[in-house]
Parts: C-alpha cells; structure tokens; sequence
C-alpha cells in the first residue's frame, strides 16, 4: 500500500512567534537589565558615534585622513583610529583639534540617562 503524506500548511504569521531582523531590537532583547552588558554597549554605541562624527565631518570638508592629519598636526594612522568604531581612546583635546581643522565647534553634553528617567 502506498502512503500518501498530507502537507500541513505553515501556520499563519500572527500564530508564529515574530523573529526580528533588527539589529538594535536583538541587542537589547540580550542585554535585557544586566548593568554590566547595559555599561558596555553604551561604552560601544559612544565610541561608535564619535568615530562616525568624525568620518562623516571629515568626508563633508572632503578631505582624505592624510590631509586631516596634517590640518591636525599628526598622521593619517591616528586619524584612522579615531574613525574606527572599536577605538576607545578618544580625547577632547584630540577632538577640539579635529573640530578648530575643520572649522567646526566642538560641543559636549550630559544627558539624562533613558533608565534613570524610566526609574522616576
């Protein structure tokens, strides 16, 4: 006798657990509430946006690293550590100089924490 196999239709998107493709919605579904992953992603996403400033500021003036550097009055390694987003060693004075080379102002603030403003 032969067995027929009945295939069984995929179940519906709104009965399915919904997986994400959003790298941001991933990342905090891991770090969740843990304060030591939480300080370490902040760390990374400062890091990540200051290189960004810099690249795109760079870029805008339409310059190469090389031609930063000699604005700035180091090399063109240097620069390109800065634009790297893994790079932690980034200085105000360093940035100060990036900014006066490109003839932008430099502005620094402090900002209330999204989970300290969630405590409240």
């Amino acid at each position: 006798m032969k067995k027929t196999h009945q295939r069984t239709a995929p179940a519906s998107r709104s009965h399915r657990a919904r997986a994400t493709s959003d790298a941001v919605a991933i990342l905090e579904g891991m770090i969740k509430d843990d304060p030591k992953t939480r300080e370490l992603a902040d760390e990374a996403t400062v890091n990540a946006m200051v290189a960004k400033l810099i690249y795109e500021a760079r870029e805008k003036a339409g310059l190469t690293q090389r031609q930063l550097a000699d604005l700035v009055g180091t090399k063109q390694p240097a620069i390109a550590r800065l634009e790297d987003c893994d790079y932690e060693g980034h200085s105000l004075t360093m940035l100060q100089r990036i900014a006066n080379a490109l003839d932008r102002r430099l502005e620094i603030r402090l900002a209330p924490a999204k989970r300290l403003l969630q405590r409240a």
